[in-house]
């Protein structure tokens, strides 16, 4: 899966009152290697609420894509088996909201859910350097997170090639995903810096027909 570029599409971006149709929409496209991208916030670690576990369980009902779920959230111990019963394929949690976080990642994976850890832009790569060994996703984040919809911060990238050299060095089967601020501008950049998994959701649902969209954004990950 390492060798493979993927698209997580992030539906916070979706259209929330016809939600099951562009979920639809996009796995009926064909596209490869894409997956879902569901971002929960508590309304404390971020400031929207958003995407529950109900939610996530009935998005589950409706598609068989991977859903990658982001737990925004100040207690992330406290969401980890919720979601992982509500249908996550992964669940990522926040470096700056574990206490321990060595011990969140073993219990996402006695859930037997791929599990990811994140790193907010001003949060230096090296938080990552102790679990390295222990985890599936790395998620870079390139905006502020919380809100969709903002402008990629390029000052990022320094720290994403360090973390491809990390895994590459450490790890290699982990993944290397970015979120915040992908378009087909700013993708170039994240592939030539070797990400693996691109979250987008602006790109995808903002302007004309999403599966385009998504044809447009896979084309320029190909190598």
């Amino acid at each position: 899966m390492a060798n493979k570029r993927i698209l997580s599409v992030s539906l916070l971006s979706a259209d929330f009152s016809n939600l099951t149709q562009e979920i639809q929409t996009i796995e009926q496209s064909r596209v490869s290697d894409i997956w879902f991208h569901i971002d929960v916030m508590d309304g404390h670690f971020v400031p929207e609420i958003q995407f529950g576990a109900n939610i996530v369980r009935a998005i589950r009902k409706i598609t068989n894509l991977p859903l990658d779920i982001h737990l925004m959230v100040n207690n992330p111990d406290r969401q980890t088996e919720i979601y992982a019963n509500a249908g996550a394929s992964w669940l990522s949690v926040h470096v700056e909201t574990c206490l321990h976080l060595y011990r969140t990642i073993q219990d996402i994976k006695k859930l037997h859910v791929n599990a990811g850890v994140v790193l907010n832009p001003a949060t230096p790569f090296v938080m990552i350097e102790p679990v390295i060994d222990a985890i599936d996703m790395v998620l870079a984040m390139t905006v502020e997170p919380g809100f969709s919809n903002q402008k990629f911060i390029p000052s990022v990238l320094p720290k994403i090639r360090e973390l491809r050299r990390l895994i590459d060095k450490s790890n290699p089967s982990v993944l290397l995903a970015v979120d915040g601020g992908i378009n087909l501008e700013t993708i170039d950049d994240l592939v030539a810096a070797g990400v693996d998994v691109f979250v987008a959701g602006s790109t995808v649902f903002d302007k004309g027909n999403h599966v385009v969209n998504i044809k447009a954004l896979k084309a320029k990950t190909r190598d």
